[in-house]
């Protein structure tokens, strides 16, 4: 059974920092095979990409919300994600969910829902102004 399992999540001032991991377990094939996503979803919102990182780790997607603000890596060995969130606001504010998808090419990842078919059960993010 695969799960990914989402950690780090919290309250913190506006300009604050948190950093989210996400652990995941029972893949079918190794970590190293999937691309990973960061997606959020804010009340009322739909669910959106916020950073994605491809089998190579090369060349990471970021929504231009999070560009400069944010980073994403991965470390294979721990099957674990993790994205660093600094200069943080209230537009920030949402539920956070990790994503994999099985990745035939070895340097893409899609910042799209559709293309992810494993998902964790997400760690609330909440910035105060």
């Amino acid at each position: 059974q695969v799960q990914m399992v989402e950690s780090g999540g919290g309250l913190v001032q506006a300009g604050g920092s948190l950093r989210l991991s996400c652990t995941a377990s029972g893949l079918t094939f190794d970590v190293d095979e999937y691309a990973l996503g960061w997606f959020r979803e804010a009340p009322g919102k739909e669910r959106e990409g916020v950073s994605c990182i491809s089998r190579s780790g090369r060349s990471p997607f970021y929504a231009d919300s999070v560009k400069g603000r944010f980073t994403i890596s991965r470390d294979d060995a721990k099957n674990t994600l993790y994205l660093q969130m600094n200069s943080l606001n209230a537009e920030d504010t949402a539920m956070y969910y990790c994503a994999a998808a099985w990745a035939g090419r070895y340097g893409y990842c899609s910042e799209s829902t559709k293309d992810y078919e494993h998902w964790g059960q997400g760690t609330q993010v909440t910035v105060s102004s």
